[in-house]
């Protein structure tokens, strides 16, 4: 399966300058947050397979104007094609913005999910906006990932664990793809094409 990943940055590679090659064979799109909702409606219409998305810390618009034809899967789990996916979305709270956690309520918002979790026999790809905790060289609260998701990893050893958030033009080394234990480990920034 193809996956499309985007996140944080609209990339002007697919939709300032789209064509219809630059979407032909993708099974899959996945949004890690924090882009437009008219950027994941346009993939949306143009792509010919379903676009999934979690939110980001910046996404509070979505609940006004939602991506059309996009399927939010944040606090959810989604199986699509025998693939499971779990997402998560929203970053460490830092102020009083919607799609903000604590450690404890990221937390909680997994215990919801476990009993479909259990049932589900653990999950494919984990899909969330932050990153897990210490996988990214951020120091600020903000950026600073959630101990919750290392755990999930832990426990489930899920195929691929897919977040945005810590952008790739930050100036530090942050990797695009790295591994924690059995999991690939992607940062989705802009666009990022896979296969799984």
């Amino acid at each position: 399966m193809k996956i499309l990943v985007v996140s944080d940055c609209e990339s002007r590679y697919l939709w300032d300058y789209y064509t219809p090659d630059k979407l032909e064979g993708i099974d899959l799109i996945l949004s890690c947050g924090d882009v437009k909702a008219s950027y994941l409606s346009f993939l949306a219409t143009f792509a010919h397979c379903p676009v999934l998305y979690v939110r980001g810390n910046h996404d509070d618009r979505y609940e006004q104007e939602p991506p059309l034809g996009c399927i939010c899967i944040d606090g959810d789990l989604y199986e699509y094609n025998g693939l499971r996916i779990l997402g998560l979305g929203g970053s460490m709270r830092y102020n009083n913005g919607v799609n903000q956690y604590t450690e404890k309520e990221m937390n909680r918002r997994v215990w919801r999910l476990l009993p479909r979790i259990m049932r589900k026999r653990g999950f494919d790809i984990l899909l969330t906006h932050a990153p897990g905790k210490g996988m990214v060289d951020c120091h600020d609260l903000c950026h600073t990932g959630f101990e919750t998701f290392n755990k999930l990893l832990d426990k489930y050893q899920p195929a691929l664990f897919l977040h945005g958030h810590t952008h790739l033009n930050y100036g530090r080394n942050i990797p695009r793809e790295s591994r924690y234990g059995q999991t690939r480990v992607v940062n989705g920034y802009e666009r990022y094409i896979l296969e799984i």
